[in-house]
C-alpha cells in the first residue's frame, strides 16, 4: 500500500470517528431532553395532599 492511499483511509478513518460522535452527542442531547421532561412531568402529576384525610360514615 503506497502512502497516499493509507493517508486516504486514515483520513476516511478520522471523518468516520468524526460523524460517530457528533450523532452520539445529538442523541445524548435527545435523552437528557426526554429524561428532563419526565421528570417534569412526574413532579406536576405529584398530589402530596391526596391521602392525608379519609373520610368515613358508618
Amino acid at each position: 500500500m503506497d502512502i497516499a492511499m493509507l493517508s486516504m483511509n486514515m483520513s476516511q478513518a478520522k471523518l468516520a470517528q468524526s460523524v460517530g460522535i457528533s450523532v452520539l452527542k445529538i442523541a445524548q442531547e435527545g435523552a437528557v431532553q426526554q429524561s428532563e421532561g419526565l421528570i417534569q412531568a412526574m413532579q406536576q402529576s405529584a398530589q402530596p395532599h391526596l391521602g392525608q384525610r379519609l373520610d368515613i360514615k358508618i
